[in-house]
């Protein structure tokens, strides 16, 4: 059953357009408004690191079926080319189908954006000191140059090389995934073993809304009705951080606009839980969520899916004000550390809100993050050998006012052996009686 959406927002105060000055080295940007073929994308991207080596790394999470690396930058105030403890790590993914391709030309805008920002703009400086961004503007490039510009509907260039669907390619929770994990699915996953992600987004085509998890149902419920509310249990969040997005978009929350002239019914507010859309298995949002803590939305952001180059200003117009507000979002609930009584982190301990039914694995730095709304929760952490402790924690309302809390967990003790000389006595006996017995049974044997 569809819930009904609530139009109030805890929402961090529009970034205005006028603030995003836009300040370009030599007074020109880097990334044009047109279409970055492989050959393209990359020369771009390197020139942006070059251009902004101090604030950003270059680095490649893999290859495609058809052997072109899956590009990425991270962005950071200090010391992009590394995780820093407590600071949490976010990014967006774009064109993980090959024709649905403005999302992968905003991540290269919005990359330039905040980097040609960072020193000149207190809200882009103040984000990137106390965040790290990464940047994967195309999943899919052997897809993308197969596409062709001006068709807004189809699957032409939709897939990978081998012809599988890559937002169905993932582990799910509710059923079995039978289709071969591909090459650009497996460096999304060990780039999520790598790097502890806490907020991400993907970038689609052929609708506007920010769609959240679950995407898919059980087997039962949808033999019962396929088309139903798929509830995580941090629904709250995820409706907050989606709206977040589609009100931060300048025409995304508008429910005639998310018609896409008569495509669709239209979404309320600009937002859909996946299952009352449309179920399905293996996507990428849902194994973010379910696998690795990492609270993922699919953003759906325009209703053609390649459409034609002179657009694409219009569309970062429209999208890169909620781009950055909805990044900030990482920046409201708790983290902290789970540690020993020796002040040692504790690797993949389990931290719980109670009442929720997940629970989230902290790092190889016993490193914890978790996304909440304002409010006071009873927070439990527990690792296998240790006490459990479990401690009342307020999350307060503002971004960059993070509750940070460390836990200690303590030991725990074996069970002592017990030293009661009346026990002893009593075994010593027993064990003589037992050998007697035994010494008769061999009597009786050999008679």
């Amino acid at each position: 059953m569809k819930k009904s959406t609530k139009t109030y927002l805890l929402v961090s105060v529009v970034y205005l357009i006028s603030q995003l000055h836009g300040y370009y080295v030599n007074g020109l940007p880097i990334v044009e408004f047109d279409y970055h073929p492989y050959e393209n994308l990359t020369q771009t991207m390197t020139e942006l690191h070059e251009t902004y080596y101090e604030i950003s790394d270059l680095y490649s999470i893999g290859r495609s079926m058809e052997g072109r690396k899956l590009w990425a930058l991270a962005i950071s105030g200090h010391d992009a080319w590394r995780h820093e403890i407590l600071r949490p790590e976010v990014k967006y993914v774009g064109n993980m189908h090959g024709n649905e391709v403005v999302g992968r030309e905003m991540l290269l805008h919005f990359a330039e954006l905040l980097l040609s920002n960072y020193g000149v703009d207190d809200e882009i400086t103040k984000f990137l000191d106390t965040t790290r961004v990464h940047i994967l503007p195309t999943m899919n490039p052997d897809g993308f140059e197969r596409g062709i510009e001006g068709m807004c509907f189809g699957v032409v260039g939709r897939y990978n090389k081998d012809g599988y669907d890559l937002n169905r390619n993932f582990p799910d929770m509710f059923e079995v995934n039978e289709d071969p994990i591909q090459m650009e699915t497996d460096a999304i996953i060990s780039w999520l073993e790598r790097i502890p992600f806490v907020l991400s987004a993907n970038y689609h085509g052929g609708a506007l809304v920010a769609n959240y998890p679950y995407d898919n149902l059980t087997p039962e419920d949808k033999a019962e009705d396929p088309q139903q509310y798929s509830e995580c249990p941090d629904d709250d969040v995820y409706r907050n951080i989606s709206l977040t997005y589609s009100y931060n978009h300048k025409t995304m929350y508008m429910l005639n606009e998310t018609q896409c002239n008569g495509n669709f019914e239209g979404f309320e507010d600009g937002i859909t839980n996946g299952a009352d859309w449309y179920w399905t298995i293996g996507s990428i949002q849902d194994y973010n969520y379910v696998f690795h803590g990492c609270m993922e939305i699919t953003l759906e952001i325009s209703c053609c899916k390649y459409p034609r180059a002179d657009t694409l200003e219009d569309y970062w117009d429209e999208n890169k004000i909620a781009m950055l507000e909805y990044l900030k979002q990482v920046q409201r609930g708790i983290k902290g550390i789970v540690m020993d009584e020796n002040q040692n982190p504790i690797p993949r301990a389990r931290v719980t809100v109670i009442g929720r039914s997940n629970f989230y694995n902290t790092t190889i730095d016993g490193e914890y993050f978790k996304i909440l709304m304002p409010g006071t929760y009873q927070v439990e952490a527990a690792a296998d050998g240790y006490t459990t402790h479990t401690e009342t924690l307020t999350v307060r309302e503002h971004l960059y006012d993070v509750t940070e809390f460390n836990f200690t967990l303590a030991t725990e003790i074996p069970e002592p052996i017990d030293d009661d000389p009346s026990s002893a006595v009593k075994h010593d006996s027993i064990s003589i009686l037992s050998f007697i017995l035994s010494l008769i049974s061999l009597c009786f044997m050999f008679r």
